[in-house]
């Protein structure tokens, strides 16, 4: 397997788009990145595309044609990749693969959505496409239900807080105001926090991510073409993607999310890493409960202390591990296909040292990307040489 290299990243910031088509959200961010990276269109060699639901709010599902024929790419193949919330994940993990592997020395992977537009009832029903529904259907849960399961389990086992999940939402909120790509920064108080509507008990307004309209796009290369174009050099040490049971009475513990624990296990294994090698990592924090367990399934925080290392500022700036210094899907948003490839960029820009919330001496940056009830993960380590 040979060396793979970001060479360019692009993205367009996060939030409603009401005018733009989403494959002009997907250029925009392609398009910049292709420009940063200062490779001829010529050289790359395949396009992967990260989209959830294109068809049902968008009515276009080959949209990595579109995208490729709209950036001049000629006949290259140009695939569109699903996996619920984490398609954007699986999209870069593919463009690795075709690099490392030796089938072509660059590629491209962009990663889009466009929700805003559609009512609550249209976004809401096409997101619970990511269930089994012939299974899961019939017990009438949404995301926001099945999170607010696994808090209750974890408040039970673990003693978890309203305080220690409040203190994850203030943190990446304050996080967001920092970021001009996220829509939701804020300035919350517990008090706040709170007085807001009840979503799914115990989840309020706050503890959700707000649905999203956007698109990210990274340029991967090998190391032959790197050398042409002078940018730091980013290397992709690890990239996994494990699945796990698409149906929620499948999982037997909702603390935790097996295909989380093996990613990051894999991913461990690839780099030659362990935990306390990670500068800082963006996680998929779909809801404020989802930060404390998929922190402590990638190993980063003990088991049952993600609330307690959250309320302590231990996952702060600062602290012993920085968990979504760009704000997160709670202030940045979730525009599903587009969150992946966005994570990736804002380790990317830790790791040159260029963020407007940068880490201090940043090297070794994680990615999390989960998808559905845990169907899908995939787990990224990046390294600046």
């Amino acid at each position: 397997m040979r060396n793979v290299y970001i060479a360019g990243v692009g993205s367009t910031t996060f939030g409603k788009h009401i005018a733009m088509p989403i494959e002009t959200l997907a250029v925009q961010a392609a398009a910049s990145a292709i420009v940063e990276a200062g490779i001829e269109r010529k050289e790359i060699g395949a396009l992967y595309l990260g989209n959830f639901i294109s068809g049902p709010l968008n009515g276009k599902e080959v949209l990595a044609g579109i995208v490729g024929s709209r950036l001049g790419l000629g006949n290259i193949p140009c695939t569109k990749v699903e996996g619920a919330c984490a398609s954007g994940g699986i999209a870069f993990r593919h463009a690795w693969m075709a690099i490392a592997s030796g089938m072509c020395d660059a590629a491209i992977v962009v990663g889009v959505e466009k929700m805003t537009h559609s009512s609550t009832a249209e976004v809401t029903s096409a997101l619970n496409c990511a269930m089994d529904n012939e299974n899961d259907g019939p017990s009438g849960l949404t995301f926001p239900g099945l999170f607010g399961l696994a808090w209750r389990a974890h408040a039970q086992r673990y003693g978890t807080t309203r305080e220690e999940v409040a203190a994850v939402v203030i943190k990446n909120k304050a996080n967001g105001l920092l970021n001009p790509l996220a829509q939701m920064g804020a300035e919350l108080t517990l008090e706040k926090i709170v007085a807001s509507a009840m979503i799914a008990d115990p989840l309020q307004m706050f503890d959700c991510c707000p649905a999203s309209d956007g698109a990210a796009a990274i340029v991967l290369c090998s190391e032959r073409l790197l050398s042409k174009n002078g940018q730091e050099r980013i290397k992709i040490l690890a990239s996994a993607q494990t699945s796990g049971s698409p149906r929620i009475a499948d999982h037997p513990d909702l603390c935790s999310f097996e295909a989380t624990v093996t990613a990051a296990h894999k991913a461990f294994e690839l780099s030659g890493l362990q935990p306390e090698d990670i500068d800082l990592v963006e996680l998929h924090d779909c809801f404020s409960i989802a930060e404390i367990i998929d922190s402590e399934d990638l190993g980063l925080v003990p088991r049952g202390q993600g609330g307690k290392w959250a309320a302590e500022g231990r996952t702060n700036m600062g602290g012993d591990v920085v968990i979504n210094a760009s704000g997160g899907l709670l202030a940045k948003g979730h525009p599903v296909g587009a969150t992946g490839i966005g994570q990736i960029y804002e380790v990317v820009q830790q790791l040159r040292g260029q963020h407007p919330n940068q880490v201090p001496n940043a090297r070794i940056g994680m990615t999390h990307n989960l998808g559905g009830t845990g169907v899908a993960c995939t787990v990224n380590i990046l390294g600046r040489e």
